[in-house]
């Protein structure tokens, strides 16, 4: 199994803060491809890989918020297609927001996620190839969307189905076509239709959580973050030359800003911080998967007990005490 990791994490792009790593990494793969004819060359790949060890260590211990922020949008971190096939591989799809469009950004599906739990999953969709990034719009959904969204939501609440949220998006849309169709007008809808369901609700910011974008289908009963996942109202570079009008201000910005799911649990907004593979769920994505699955089926067995009217007052009472203080 740690071999299979080391492998999976050498295939891995390596991002700017771990190019020292990477140029270990290359030095103990060019030892290992010698080794069968200088076999006295296994001391020196041991001693290498005991500090390629260690220095991974030290590096993921100290990391920056612009480092977990890089983590976040790492282009083979798990998407929510990848979750979905590995929960359930006979997960059913459902398209279209019976207006418009069916929205590839943001996908919905009815999941078996575990033998005596069934929930609707909708997730923001980013893409690999090219392609597919061009079609999911890179992860923005446009307004249909969202719509899209909100009737899956109304088809769980009829049906009393839980709903698991699954946020990786750099935000809505904001393109002219976004703003003709009212974008504004889809977010706010499903932040009241969101906030007045009675079905249990629970949202995984999975990478990137941004701006209003994230928050359309955010409003739950409990709120958690992958480790190396980030939440914010703006991303560092538009907080950046916005206060800085400067584009060098990004890491001042990232730490300013407090983005990374350690300093959001430490404000209360969120209710807990799901741990990753050392160097990001890039590096293991089958383990992260079943960590999420396995994190989820708890709160969402707890919540299932309470009365729909309970689980409704329940999310309602954890917004409302955002921002409260004590004199």
């Amino acid at each position: 199994m740690a071999e299979k990791s080391e492998k999976n994490e050498k295939k891995a792009v390596p991002l700017e803060f771990e190019k020292p790593l990477d140029l270990l990494a290359q030095q103990i793969e060019r030892l290992e491809e010698q080794l069968v004819d200088h076999p006295e060359l296994e001391g020196d790949i041991n001693r290498l890989q005991e500090q390629y060890n260690r220095l991974k260590r030290s590096l993921y211990s100290n990391l920056k918020s612009i480092d977990h922020l890089a983590i976040a949008r790492h282009p083979q971190r798990p998407y929510t297609r990848d979750y979905l096939d590995q929960w359930d591989p006979e997960w059913i799809e459902l398209h279209g927001d019976r207006s418009g469009m069916d929205d590839e950004a943001m996908v919905c599906a009815l999941v078996r996620l575990a033998d005596d739990v069934r929930v609707i999953v909708v997730g923001t969709q980013k893409g690999r190839s090219l392609r597919d990034k061009q079609s999911c719009n890179f992860g923005m959904p446009q307004p249909e969307g969202y719509r899209k969204a909100l009737r899956i939501f109304k088809h769980a609440d009829k049906f009393g189905l839980p709903i698991v949220t699954l946020i990786d998006t750099p935000g809505a849309y904001p393109g002219l076509t976004a703003e003709e169709h009212n974008q504004a007008e889809a977010i706010a809808v499903n932040l009241r239709e969101l906030a007045g369901l009675c079905v249990p609700v629970i949202s995984v910011v999975t990478g990137e959580g941004g701006s209003g974008g994230a928050l359309a289908i955010g409003v739950a009963n409990r709120i958690f973050m992958l480790e190396h996942s980030v939440y914010s109202v703006i991303s560092p570079e538009g907080c950046a030359s916005i206060l800085w009008r400067s584009g060098d201000k990004v890491m001042e910005a990232a730490q300013a800003m407090k983005i990374t799911a350690r300093e959001i649990l430490d404000l209360g907004i969120i209710d807990g911080v799901i741990e990753e593979p050392l160097g990001g769920a890039h590096q293991d994505m089958a383990a992260t998967v079943e960590t999420l699955r396995n994190y989820l089926v708890p709160p969402l067995k707890e919540l299932m007990k309470m009365s729909p009217e309970a689980v409704r007052q329940d999310r309602q009472n954890k917004f409302r005490s955002y921002g409260a203080f004590a004199e």
